[in-house]
């Protein structure tokens, strides 16, 4: 029987001299496991993983059991979307701030022992598609795992959106734009923009204004079987830019309908930590937990 294939994606700019994947690859080949380097970055210099000889990820996915990042939550995030299309399950060590989708800290390397026999939970964490209408064609379509951003351009301005959900008009936004997220995502842009807090392996869709006039709209918290559509309203040339998951910006036209609704497709999460996410969130987030100044 052929030995599970991992494949270590570390991040340099936060596992510099590959300290951490050195001692977690240690780790797993003394269980006897098959390793693999490959950058989670297309345009990552190679010099910047010491003497490892880095392998071409998407080459090396094929027939992988596993993905470890070491890095932040970003690295995960940057990598969910060809994990998710390949159905290779993702566990992260925390090397950045907060790390809420990260599993274990950089000083936990020897919970990866649990992986020896094969035997571990997972989580399926939800993702959405995103696509963008332009005179009723497809001109743009993405895979999310956090949310799908719509918001102004670099100059500060107001901006005005019609937001409908299957086609009935659910919300009308003038602010800074607004937010549709994932329970993953709900502790990342939304939360900061004051939207609520939602276990990760809930399967809802969070609409979440940024900076709205309009005081009687805070948030919803939707089921997944909706397909939401945002289309711009009078904002004239104003530039309004779509992201998803912090990717590249794309512009938007004054015609455009944004589609945003539940992927088929989802991130396979490895649990080896006993931690719910409601301690991990205490220990992060709230006063008197980790990120608490002194």
């Amino acid at each position: 029987m052929n030995p599970k294939k991992i494949i270590l994606c570390p991040n340099p700019s936060r596992d510099q001299g590959m300290t951490a994947t050195k001692a977690a690859e240690k780790v797993l080949h003394e269980m006897g496991f098959q390793t693999v380097v490959c950058s989670p970055f297309k345009d990552q210099k190679v010099a910047a993983f010491a003497d490892y000889d880095v392998r071409p990820l998407p080459q090396e996915l094929r027939g992988a059991d596993l993905l470890i990042t070491f890095g932040g939550d970003g690295t995960i995030l940057h990598l969910a979307k060809l994990a998710a299309l390949n159905k290779i399950p993702v566990l992260g060590i925390n090397m950045g701030g907060l790390g809420f989708v990260a599993e274990l800290e950089a000083g936990e390397l020897d919970t990866l022992r649990k992986l020896k026999d094969w035997d571990f939970e997972t989580e399926q964490r939800m993702m959405l598609d995103v696509s963008v209408l332009r005179e009723g064609r497809q001109i743009y379509t993405n895979l999310g795992l956090n949310d799908a951003v719509i918001r102004e351009g670099p100059i500060s301005h107001v901006i005005h959106l019609k937001i409908s959900s299957d086609g009935r008009h659910l919300a009308d936004i003038a602010g800074d734009g607004v937010i549709v997220a994932t329970p993953t995502g709900s502790t990342a842009y939304s939360l900061s923009a004051g939207g609520p807090v939602v276990e990760p392996v809930a399967q809802t869709m969070v609409v979440c204004p940024i900076c709205t006039h309009n005081m009687r709209f805070s948030s919803y918290v939707l089921s997944p079987e909706h397909v939401l559509t945002v289309e711009l309203e009078r904002n004239g040339r104003k530039p309004v830019y779509l992201f998803v998951d912090e990717s590249r910006a794309f512009a938007l036209r004054s015609d455009d309908k944004v589609l945003v609704k539940r992927s088929r497709h989802a991130l396979t999460l490895v649990r080896l930590s006993e931690k719910s996410f409601c301690e991990i969130f205490a220990q992060k987030m709230l006063p008197g937990g980790l990120n608490d100044e002194k």
